[in-house]
């Protein structure tokens, strides 16, 4: 477990450290990164550990041109058993994010221990609306369409119509809201980012996640971290609930 952790530590801190930056598209600076580490350890009767790792870069190859990069990877163990073992990589092309409404391209790669997906992938497009953007605050809100492909290692479903199958595959849309908040002179840092995803093909097909951020400047290059994540999936492999929560504390590390 300690292996792996390190690994996951290495591979999202790789890019972050080395670069500079705030995460959000429509800046002036050609590169920008963060990365969060959040987590919770109980030991002695029983033992608990639970670790999150978020990092994001964006760049600017050309003037209009930008590419954004989202990775996280949440781990848990009770009592020295894994219980999650999850990758997320959102990777975005925007044209022109300078602008008010601007097009976008996508591409997502995931995985989910408990849940029994061995791979999903994502691929599709749609528009961001720049809503509100004030000194460093902003609030964004986007409109997408994606094919998706979904493979599980169990054919045992909570819905019967889909037993049987080892890959769902169908077209989504996504509804974005994300946005980021400096109070009380900078002192508080209030973040979010939710998205819904219905099925465009069948209704009883559909998910969604809202991450929540509060963070408390330490140092210019240190700020400690209260993260929230909620999920829902509405198709889950036989006996496997529906949602899952996540309640993290720790750090953002910054190099800007």
């Amino acid at each position: 477990m300690k292996l792996l952790i390190k690994k996951t530590l290495y591979l999202l801190l790789l890019f972050p450290i080395l670069l500079s930056g705030q995460i959000n598209e429509s800046d002036s600076l050609k590169i920008k990164a963060d990365l969060s580490l959040t987590g919770f350890w109980q030991g002695g009767n029983v033992e608990t550990l639970i670790f999150r790792a978020k990092s994001g870069v964006t760049y600017k190859p050309w003037k209009k041109w930008v590419v954004k990069t989202q990775n996280s990877y949440v781990y848990q163990e009770f009592g020295k058993v894994k219980a999650d073992a999850d990758f997320l990589s959102l990777n975005f092309l925007y044209f022109n994010p300078e602008k008010k409404i601007y097009p976008q391209l996508l591409g997502f790669l995931s995985t989910n221990f408990r849940r029994e997906i061995n791979a999903r992938s994502l691929l599709g497009g749609g528009v961001t609306v720049q809503a509100y953007k004030k000194d460093k605050n902003w609030l964004k809100f986007s409109l997408t369409s994606e094919y998706e492909q979904t493979n599980f290692n169990n054919t045992n479903f909570n819905l019967n119509e889909y037993d049987g199958k080892d890959e769902i595959d169908t077209w989504r849309g996504t509804v974005w809201v994300s946005g980021k908040y400096y109070l009380f002179k900078d002192k508080v840092i209030v973040s979010h980012e939710s998205y819904i995803q219905p099925s465009l093909e069948e209704s009883n097909n559909y998910r969604w996640q809202a991450d929540f951020g509060l963070e408390f400047p330490i140092w210019k290059f240190l700020n400690f971290k209260v993260n929230y994540l909620h999920t829902f999936e509405s198709i889950v492999v036989q006996d496997q609930k529906r949602e899952d929560q996540f309640l993290t504390f720790g750090f953002t590390l910054k190099s800007y």
